[in-house]
């Protein structure tokens, strides 16, 4: 089921560029998108955690770096039945984790400087089984290959605005009016798609990556500490990262600017409140 959803969003990805491509320059232009696309599809298989830990400026380590962190992840893994991940941790003070690769054995959990500090052993060991959790299900691939789409949206948003900005609207179809009319929106569309294709994907995955980390730890109430914590720690402590790649963390670590009742309808994460009520009414 994974899988399938990686291939939808890459040949989603593919025609929207190719057609984009095509009304925008004409046949040579969405001969360069259809490159454009392969080359970025093959890039959001094999190397989009790469990219990802990037947008975080997440560095890997090792036992000796973090010994306790290693320990901690070694042991859950073990009870999760997941080969040993790597282990990486972004430069922020606000609290936050998660996790990215191609399959189980390319797998890398991603965790803040912050959360080190400022959640307990506890909380932060519900953290860790919950990103354990998406490599388990095989999430992970689905929400990175969904951050390098959203990318790509966006930068198709960004031509679609600079050729309206230098091209008054004219297309390679004489109907300028009409041009104007589809590059506007698509400057306006196409970012919100990227918002509702992240959404649909991200919040299922969240309960269920929830569920599976209250059984690896046999602690949900743990998680649901840690979730209304690190919630509150994202509102106070901004994280600098491109909202792309804003879905792949456990907690919306953009939630700071995000409070109102539209954002959070349009928002990848089920509500905080949600999750932690379904958590605590878990019987382990």
């Amino acid at each position: 089921m994974q899988m399938m959803k990686v291939f939808a969003l890459m040949t989603g990805l593919t025609v929207l560029l190719v057609v984009a491509g095509d009304y925008l320059g004409g046949p040579s232009m969405a001969l360069a998108m259809l490159i454009f696309a392969v080359v970025m599809n093959v890039g959001a298989y094999w190397f989009s955690d790469r990219v990802v830990l990037r947008m975080y400026r997440a560095k890997v380590i090792g036992p000796d770096d973090a010994p306790e962190l290693y320990t901690m992840v070694d042991r859950l893994r073990s009870e999760a039945n997941l080969p040993m991940p790597t282990i990486a941790i972004a430069p922020s003070e606000q609290p936050n984790a998660f996790a990215t690769g191609r399959n189980q054995n390319h797998a890398v959990v991603c965790v803040t400087s912050g959360i080190l500090q400022l959640i307990s052993a506890r909380e932060l060991e519900g953290v860790i089984a919950h990103e354990l959790a998406h490599i388990k299900h095989r999430h992970m691939l689905v929400g990175t290959v969904a951050a390098t789409v959203a990318g790509a949206i966006a930068m198709l948003a960004s031509i679609a605005k600079w050729g309206l900005i230098f091209g008054g609207g004219r297309g390679r179809r004489s109907n300028g009016g009409g041009n104007l009319i589809v590059m506007i929106a698509m400057i306006i569309i196409t970012p919100m798609a990227a918002m509702i294709i992240q959404m649909m994907i991200s919040r299922s995955n969240e309960f269920q990556a929830d569920a599976t980390a209250a059984r690896i730890t046999s602690d949900p109430v743990g998680l649901a500490s840690a979730l209304q914590k690190i919630e509150g720690y994202a509102r106070k402590i901004p994280m600098e990262v491109n909202p792309a790649a804003a879905q792949l963390a456990i907690i919306n670590p953009l939630a700071g600017s995000a409070g109102d009742t539209v954002s959070r309808f349009f928002s990848t994460h089920p509500p905080t409140e949600k999750r932690v009520a379904k958590l605590r009414g878990m019987r382990i």
